[in-house]
């Protein structure tokens, strides 16, 4: 297996560990709860997968780049209201906000790759542009702001604890 093949079967892995781990913190969000392992699992998972992200052949400036660029600048502020902050005050929002940001960052990306490199999927959007991609991509969003909404209203944790 040759070095790129391995570290693309590396991140593929590790950001699908990330998007299962984020169906739990979503979970937790939605219903109240906190679900401190699943949410480090998550964290852990999102920055390898970011990190990851930035190790591929460097060929210009490329969407996926960006992403990651996004993404790094969410995960700063959502890693320090969870572990610096205890999610006290502001904070809260903060994490919530943020995680699920990177959440449906994660979910955005594994959509775009799935239609380029599902055989099914790619037949359906050969070129990307299709207008069944923009529509999963629109109940991804939807889904992700309805769940933003019922998290902001329903997350409020006691302080975390060290």
């Amino acid at each position: 297996m040759s070095g790129i093949t391995a570290l693309t079967l590396f991140h593929v892995i590790v950001s699908l560990i990330a998007i299962v781990a984020g169906v739990a913190l979503a979970y937790g969000l939605v219903t109240g709860k906190r679900y401190d392992r699943w949410t480090l699992l998550f964290m852990l998972t999102t920055a390898v997968t970011v990190l990851t992200g930035f190790v591929f052949p460097y060929n210009g400036f490329t969407p996926g780049i960006g992403v990651g660029i996004v993404c790094v600048l969410i995960f700063v502020p959502t890693a320090l209201a969870r572990y610096r902050f205890a999610l006290a005050g502001i904070w809260r929002p903060v994490f919530v906000v943020g995680a699920l940001a990177l959440f449906y960052f994660n979910c955005l990306v594994l959509v775009v790759q799935s239609f380029q490199k599902v055989p099914t999927l790619n037949a359906l959007a050969p070129t990307g542009g299709e207008p069944i991609v923009g529509i999963v991509q629109a109940i991804v969003v939807v889904a992700f702001l309805a769940i933003g909404y019922l998290s902001l209203r329903r997350f409020r944790p006691t302080a975390v604890r060290y």
